[in-house]
């Protein structure tokens, strides 16, 4: 699923042009280069985790503008390295500390899939463009959500869940979950 995500808001990415960098996103507060650069940081924590770095040990490497001055070769480079780092013989068997405490690898993928497609939407309504996500992928992260409704919401990460339709898509499922209006 992380390889599917990947692709997903790699190939909006793709679509960035010097006018969009400051277009706004449903990410009230992001910009499209702000929601690049928040999703290169994951790509960024990812080698370091998977290696057995804790979060202490990665320290502030990652704060800030990681974009430079060529968005799309930092993305690429970010992409590559979390994806090699996934792919590692064992690497989805270990455990990883992240800032609310260790979890097994697997879920820390799954989280950034979430994270990864939910924001590919949010990047193609930044960008104008065709917004409709992986049927499969989303389905996946609606599944992995939704046990967590109320954390979500509590986290101050999402506005509070969108009421949908008992039998909305998967897409729409999920994005009304972390309190989008698709």
């Amino acid at each position: 699923m992380h390889a599917i995500a990947m692709d997903e808001f790699g190939l909006r990415v793709a679509m960035i042009d010097d006018r969009h960098w400051s277009a706004p996103t449903p990410c009230s507060e992001w910009t499209v280069r702000d929601l690049v650069n928040h999703l290169v940081v994951e790509q960024l924590w990812v080698p370091p985790l998977l290696a057995g770095a804790t979060v202490s040990d990665v320290g502030d490497r990652f704060d800030g503008d990681q974009l430079g001055d060529d968005p799309m070769a930092r993305w690429t480079e970010a992409s590559v390295a979390a994806q090699r780092a996934l792919a590692e013989p064992g690497a989805l068997g270990r455990d990883v500390e992240l800032s609310y405490g260790t979890v097994n690898a697997r879920r820390y993928c799954m989280e950034m899939a979430s994270d990864l497609a939910v924001h590919a939407w949010d990047l193609a309504r930044g960008l104008g463009v065709d917004d409709r996500i992986d049927p499969r992928l989303m389905a996946e992260v609606y599944e992995y959500l939704a046990p967590m409704t109320g954390a979500l919401e509590g986290s101050g990460m999402f506005a509070a869940p969108v009421p949908v339709p008992d039998d909305a898509d998967p897409q729409t499922r999920t994005l009304a979950l972390t309190g989008r209006r698709p």
